[in-house]
């Protein structure tokens, strides 16, 4: 059984004050990758192609080889400051699934790195790709409780060290076989890229931007479908089972969804624009159809960026937010694995 409720969140004097994102220069295109993937290909028999069919990725990006996430991280949060002022800050979290190290905290390399108050608190916040998520509910609370009255989350992902791995061991590992590939296959969606978010109260806003609450929830039965982690050489490694992972995340997609709507008096009526997760062009349409949305409200950004773990989310809003209009009802649609699950309401 699912472990049930997690969170409900309502909030009367938060506000999205501005967002960032860092995107690498360096492209990659899924037939470059899998040109280097010749000689698993030659030994499977797969086609050219196969990559771009089954996720609708057709590039994604790297930053440099050695890029850490701390410095991706605040190239996003340097786009989203601005003239705000930094004293302003009372936390930051990183939320990113990538960190430089194990300890200390990555927050705390970014924190140096944007000069930040010594009284601005900071912390890494972890959950798969729903952490950006995660960290808005948490700085959110903090400044609904009067504890802060700003807060910044941030993210950076480096999604190339996976990938290189990927490919290394699709090629020379000899236990390879049609089948048990599949497993490695949603690490070669994978891309790069950062976001930041500043959320204040309302107090002190000059956008307006409202952010109006959220639900969580958590079906972690099914944990299993997705791990990653280091192999005895250190490499970063990744097992998947897409399928059901997709499958088993939009049915708890459906309920935190039809939850979110209760909480926030919503139908899908009133939603004007959605972001979400992004994944690939499957797992969106089986979003969108299970949820009832209109497809044409969605942000896509899969195509040309790939999966970029919990900077997607906020990627795609900083992105997409140009074409916001004032008054605009907006949802956030995240989902990890774990298996768990976020939606934030913003009117806009």
């Amino acid at each position: 059984m699912p472990c049930g409720e997690i969170v409900d969140a309502r909030f009367k004097h938060v506000c999205i004050e501005a967002l960032g994102h860092a995107l690498p220069s360096h492209v990659v295109t899924s037939l470059e990758l899998e040109r280097r993937l010749k000689l698993c290909y030659d030994r499977l028999g797969f086609s050219e192609g196969r990559i771009e069919l089954m996720s609708g990725i057709r590039e994604r990006r790297f930053f440099d080889p050695g890029t850490r996430p701390s410095s991706i991280a605040t190239q996003a949060a340097e786009a989203a400051l601005g003239d705000f002022p930094r004293e302003r800050i009372g936390c930051l979290v990183h939320s990113s699934v990538c960190r430089d190290f194990m300890e200390p905290a990555t927050a705390s390399v970014v924190h140096a790195k944007l000069g930040l108050s010594r009284n601005c608190t900071l912390f890494d916040l972890s959950d798969a790709c729903l952490g950006f998520a995660n960290a808005m509910i948490v700085v959110a609370t903090m400044i609904e409780q009067g504890s802060i009255e700003a807060g910044l989350v941030v993210a950076g992902e480096d999604g190339g060290p996976l990938v290189e791995a990927t490919i290394k061991r699709l090629n020379e590992d000899p236990s390879i076989n049609r089948k048990n590939s599949k497993l490695s296959f949603a690490s070669l969606t994978i891309g790069s890229a950062g976001a930041a978010m500043i959320l204040t109260h309302e107090k002190i806003s000059k956008s307006g931007h409202r952010l109006l609450g959220g639900v969580m929830r958590a079906a972690t039965e099914h944990n299993h479908l997705c791990h990653g982690g280091q192999n005895e050489r250190g490499d970063v490694l990744m097992e998947t089972d897409s399928e059901a992972l997709m499958h088993e995340g939009v049915k708890l997609a459906a309920q935190t969804w039809r939850d979110t709507r209760e909480l926030l008096g919503w139908s899908n009526a009133s939603v004007q624009r959605v972001f979400t997760h992004q994944v690939g062009v499957a797992h969106r349409k089986l979003v969108f159809s299970t949820l009832e949305l209109d497809p044409a409200l969605d942000f896509p950004t899969v195509e040309f960026l790939g999966n970029t773990g919990s900077a997607a989310l906020p990627v795609g809003v900083s992105l997409g937010a140009k074409d916001l209009k004032r008054g605009d009802n907006v949802a956030l649609l995240g989902i990890g694995s774990g298996l768990v699950c976020a939606n934030l309401g913003i009117q806009w």
